[in-house]
């Protein structure tokens, strides 16, 4: 085996944080054979399993890969929260928001959402809000997985009257995002309008309103004209 999948990874930064007892399973057969852990005897004759060096470097690899995909995230969030105070736009980000689903049986199924990028209007008047969600997506397995989570997504419709999808130029086809979100193309330089959002009459609820007290909206960019006013 020349690449570790995912569940080698996570089995390998589990044998480095751990006393490395083996679980005796086929995922640990195969990084015995590819020499990315090594069985060790202990003096009372039971088996220990220690990462080797080829170990620690898929293991420092994949945190690189990792921290590289983080900040491409960040970035672009960074960039949608900015065009949105632009725009007039009060930004949240890190926000916990719980959204109602109404399900077949009338019963309805609360679900935690962590929008990347949540906005409103800056205005006094409820009716002219306009709510917004963006979620970001630099990666096309994360957007797939997120794709195949309707709840989710679901989530994010029921708690804004526009839910965004930006993702990062290349990892996905425009048409391959459901009609239901306006769909964002982060490009280098700027962003791309490939699909505008379906809009809907929308009013944050009091526990939106709760969610919104307790948390900070992001300050203005630097740039803004009426930031030291």
């Amino acid at each position: 085996m020349s690449q570790p999948t995912r569940f080698h990874l996570q089995r390998l930064r589990q044998l480095w944080r751990s006393a490395g007892w083996p679980c005796q399973d086929l995922v640990e057969v195969e990084m015995l054979a590819a020499g990315w852990i090594e069985r060790m005897q202990e003096a009372d004759g039971r088996e220990r399993l220690r990462v080797t060096d080829a170990g620690v470097a898929l293991i420092a690899a994949s945190l690189s890969r990792n921290r590289a995909a983080r900040d491409a995230h960040e970035g672009l969030v960074e960039r949608v929260a900015t065009e949105m105070q632009r725009a007039g736009r009060i930004a949240w980000r890190g926000l916990v928001l719980r959204a109602g689903l109404p399900q077949e049986d009338g019963k309805t199924l609360w679900v935690n959402a962590m929008p990347d990028v949540y906005s409103i209007r800056h205005s006094t008047v409820e009716d002219y809000l306009e709510p917004a969600v963006h979620e970001i997506k630099v990666s096309r397995a994360d957007l797939l997985g997120e794709l195949r989570r309707p709840t989710k997504s679901a989530a994010y419709r029921a708690l804004c009257g526009q839910c965004w999808f930006v993702i990062k130029a290349g990892i996905a086809e425009p048409d391959e995002i459901p009609a239901e979100y306006g769909v964002l193309i982060g490009h280098p330089t700027h962003l791309e309008l490939a699909r505008p959002a379906p809009k809907r009459a929308c009013k944050p609820d009091f526990a939106t309103w709760m969610a919104l007290a307790r948390a900070t909206p992001l300050p203005p960019p630097d740039d803004d004209p009426q930031w030291p006013l």
